[in-house]
């Protein structure tokens, strides 16, 4: 359906009656609806694929899921900026979109599939009419991504017996250079003082908690050596 919807976005010699009767077929709202749903079941599916450990279907490991059919030229993430300015700038039912067709928005478009789950967060947690300036708005949302990622890194430190500050350093490192240190990663469980065998075991299990970690704030881009913890 998003297929044909992008052939017929081709089409600049429409007429109103035209785009009422596409309109009529697939409302606006509807398609939109549709497309967060596919990105979210995508989401899912491409984490059941890569988390370390899982063995997804054979069907799973063949789908395609087209993000890029998903992608709109004309949303991005300086027009989301703006848009959340807008909607926390003016009185409730002011805005140009209401909370809920703004997370909508997000939600439909695959540039945002990695992050959907903050930005959502940090709307819902807007009051409209609060009058902030879109740099303040930057600012809030990054504020609220580094307090995420730092109780997210503090949850798996304490999960597997680790100073916080040590995890952490250890992260900073790997996204600073986009590499995977194997070296690195001894140094940080050896004043655990285990055994080859749990070593290794601890190792792959702070992995698989990791992963999913480094890859959201890695954003897309790949970390070089983490090939061995992703079969």
């Amino acid at each position: 359906m998003q297929r044909l919807q992008t052939q017929l976005d081709q089409y600049t010699d429409l007429t109103p009656e035209q785009e009422q009767a596409i309109l009529a077929i697939l409302p606006q709202d509807d398609l939109t609806a549709f497309r967060g749903q596919y990105l979210e079941t995508a989401q899912r599916l491409r984490q059941q694929r890569e988390t370390p450990g899982d063995r997804a279907e054979p069907a799973v490991d063949q789908l395609d899921f087209e993000f890029v059919l998903f992608a709109s030229a004309v949303i991005d993430y300086d027009y989301i900026m703006k848009l959340i300015t807008d909607f926390q700038a003016k009185p409730a039912g002011k805005a140009t979109m209401s909370r809920e067709q703004l997370i909508g928005l997000i939600a439909a478009d695959s540039k945002f599939i990695d992050e959907r789950e903050e930005i959502t967060q940090y709307v819902r947690g807007l009051k409209a009419g609060q009058g902030l300036d879109e740099s303040a708005i930057r600012a809030g949302y990054q504020r609220f991504k580094d307090q995420k990622h730092a109780a997210e890194l503090n949850a798996a430190a304490q999960k597997h017996g680790l100073p916080t500050e040590s995890l952490q350093t250890f992260v900073d490192a790997i996204l600073s250079r986009m590499i995977f240190d194997g070296e690195q990663l001894t140094e940080l469980l050896a004043p655990l003082d285990l055994g080859w065998r749990d070593r290794t075991e601890k190792e792959l299990a702070l992995m698989s908690d990791l992963l999913p970690l480094l890859k959201k704030r890695a954003g897309g881009r790949d970390i070089a050596g983490l090939k061995a913890y992703e079969e």
